[in-house]
């Protein structure tokens, strides 16, 4: 016996109530989890986490992912889960990876995770698993929780997305928090050459990186046309208190004007710019209606309606 440790036997009752700090340390990082093959790292023996197991100190949730805590696993923890019991060289991938890099506002009770095409790997409830074979090895980040880099698990969540509205804001989100950057996007996008879904996610990422240059004033005026709506004037230029003001859209003869805005809109300094604009225009007179150019992909009647019924409203009051 060595410090209360059968050599060759079961765990005394007193390894049961041992506590590990390194352990500790880990599952601290990780959500409150570890796995068997880090605990062995940590030169414990199989004994002893199985003494910790039955004391209940310490729970199982799988074959490879323990619990240094007896409550349910949060939503990291169960990020740690999904890759360990996949095993293979399985990472989190799509919205999930965006997910765990900070996207906030998607919802989803289903993880996402993808591991190399013919590697084998374990299926586990609630974890949706992708073979892909685009798996680069600087694709996954070094360190912490293995997850795909935010500029292509953006692009595997569009692809994945259950429809074009949610693969479009899976792309606008994490741009609007800036947790990746148009450009890199379209640098990661760059690889896809196959997919049902491709020619409409090149235009949706025309739009967020090129704003309104992609779907902008020519093409919001065929909209107003296929309508019936009179042809707006286009790029007017009119004075603000600190210089010229350029707006995308104007009906002069009814002072309704139409902003269509791109992904740099989003930027919190020109959402300021953006705001104070558009008050000068109202405090002057102007009804003002701001579309983003994705919205406009997305709804297009829904915010053509709007247009509608403001030039309605316009219309009758100059009458």
């Amino acid at each position: 016996m060595h410090n209360g440790i059968l050599i060759w036997g079961w765990p005394t009752g007193r390894v049961a109530n041992m506590r590990y700090p390194a352990v500790e340390e880990l599952a601290a990082s990780q959500s409150g989890v570890v796995s068997r093959r880090q605990l062995y790292a940590l030169r414990l023996t199989r004994w002893q986490v199985k003494a910790q197991l039955q004391a209940g100190r310490w729970r199982s949730h799988g074959r490879q992912t323990i619990g240094v805590h007896t409550g349910p696993l949060d939503g990291a923890a169960q990020w740690w889960r999904a890759v360990w019991e996949v095993g293979a060289d399985a990472a989190l991938d799509g919205a999930s990876a965006l997910q765990a890099a900070g996207l906030t506002g998607f919802e989803t009770s289903l993880i996402q995770v993808s591991v190399s095409r013919g590697t084998r790997y374990r299926r586990l409830a609630g974890v949706r698993v992708y073979e892909t074979r685009r798996r680069k090895p600087d694709d996954v980040l070094d360190g912490g929780l293995p997850r795909v880099r935010p500029e292509i698990a953006a692009v595997r969540a569009a692809l994945w997305a259950v429809s074009n509205r949610q693969a479009a804001l899976l792309w606008l989100m994490p741009i609007q928090q800036r947790i990746l950057r148009p450009d890199a996007l379209n640098e990661a996008f760059s690889s896809v050459k196959r997919h049902r879904r491709r020619s409409f996610l090149r235009t949706v990422l025309a739009d967020l990186v090129n704003g309104v240059q992609s779907m902008g004033e020519l093409d919001f005026a065929r909209m107003c046309r296929v309508r019936g709506l009179p042809e707006p004037t286009r790029q007017v230029v009119r004075r603000g208190p600190d210089g010229r003001i350029y707006l995308d859209v104007y009906w002069d003869q009814w002072g309704v004007v139409v902003e269509i805005e791109g992904a740099q809109h989003l930027d919190p300094g020109m959402a300021i710019s953006d705001a104070l604009r558009q008050n000068h225009l109202f405090v002057h007179g102007d009804g003002v209606l701001r579309i983003p150019v994705v919205g406009l992909r997305l709804e297009p009647d829904a915010f053509m309606n709007q247009v509608a019924h403001l030039l309605a409203r316009c219309r009758r009051a100059a009458a």
